[in-house]
């Protein structure tokens, strides 16, 4: 007695199940990337409206109450909330400028030279010290510069002040410890160098090796090749990882906190002390004996803060879209 076999899936049916399958995945993935997406925009909404609901009695209520508000949390410092975010912001702005300065062509520099110049070998012990550095935390930083470099670095700004005073950003006398924006400039700068060294080098490695080739076959030197074919490459990744470093020079905290000596100025004075403070270190220095009056005032100043860390990456954004057509 023969049995009767199970007939086969015929490979028409198995090819048809396949792109059906397919299409499936596609919009799990799909559907799964924009509830991320989205998840990111409820995020970054959610912050900002906290910020401006709690902050929005300050900067937009009566004017004249709040005026009263922000002189007594202030010690008479300021009479208006504008009045005593605006040198808060002029002082965030050229500390980070300044780090962003001291430290951009440096970074650009290692890059390059761990990329193209340096023997294999060494290039890869200095990709781990870069990758390190820029894992250490802000407060090993802000240890760093109190404890060793605002001691050591006096004679250093003292000569600076004496030979190049007639400048008015090194007006001195320099102050003696110099906790002062310049001290800090240097020391966030060093914070953010390995940051843009770090993306920069990854960024002129991926140059293609035929536009490289094809600059040193027309008779390009080393360098020639570098700036007619790698940095026009990297141009674009390149400003991004500097507006990466501005924005976290922006928002430092604990090392501006530890090592500068606040004011409320809108002074060009590098190397003289009480001059400058930044939003971040003011936030966490009278956090802890603010009120609630006190702590809706440093909200305020805390979205003036998300307002233009948002900006200079949306400038950021517009300027590697161009760099890169």
């Amino acid at each position: 007695m023969s049995t009767a076999s199970k007939p086969s899936a015929s490979p028409a049916a198995s090819s048809l199940t396949q792109p059906v399958n397919g299409q499936k995945a596609d919009r799990v993935f799909r559907g799964v990337a924009y509830a991320c997406g989205i998840l990111i925009l409820v995020t970054l909404a959610a912050v900002a409206l906290f910020l401006l609901f709690r902050a929005w009695p300050l900067i937009g209520g009566d004017q004249q109450a709040n005026s009263a508000v922000i002189e007594n949390f202030t010690g008479g410092k300021a009479k208006s909330f504008w009045g005593y975010v605006g040198p808060l912001l002029f002082g965030t702005v050229l500390v980070a400028a300044l780090a962003l300065v001291l430290a951009f062509f440096v970074s650009i520099g290692i890059a390059l030279f761990i990329s193209h110049y340096a023997p294999k070998r060494l290039a890869a012990v200095l990709s781990y010290i870069v990758d390190i550095l820029a894992a250490i935390p802000s407060v090993i930083y802000g240890l760093w510069g109190g404890l060793v470099l605002v001691p050591t670095i006096y004679p250093f700004w003292n000569w600076i002040a004496e030979y190049l005073g007639w400048i008015p950003l090194f007006a001195g006398p320099a102050a003696n410890p110099p906790r002062t924006v310049a001290t800090v400039a240097l020391v966030l700068a060093i914070m953010i160098l390995p940051i843009i060294t770090s993306i920069a080098r990854d960024i002129f490695l991926q140059t293609p090796k035929l536009l490289e080739e094809a600059a040193l076959g027309l008779g390009a030197t080393k360098w020639e090749m570098i700036k007619l074919s790698v940095l026009p490459f990297g141009k674009s990744g390149v400003i991004s990882a500097s507006m990466l470093g501005l924005g976290r020079a922006l928002g430092e905290t604990m090392a501006v906190l530890m090592i500068l000596s606040p004011g409320l100025k809108y002074s060009f004075k590098l190397l003289q002390a009480s001059q400058n403070q930044t939003i971040a270190a003011n936030i966490a220095a009278q956090y802890p004996e603010a009120d609630g009056i006190g702590v809706s005032v440093l909200i305020g100043t805390g979205l003036v803060l998300f307002v233009i860390t948002f900006l200079v990456n949306l400038l950021a954004r517009r300027i590697t879209e161009k760099a890169g057509k």
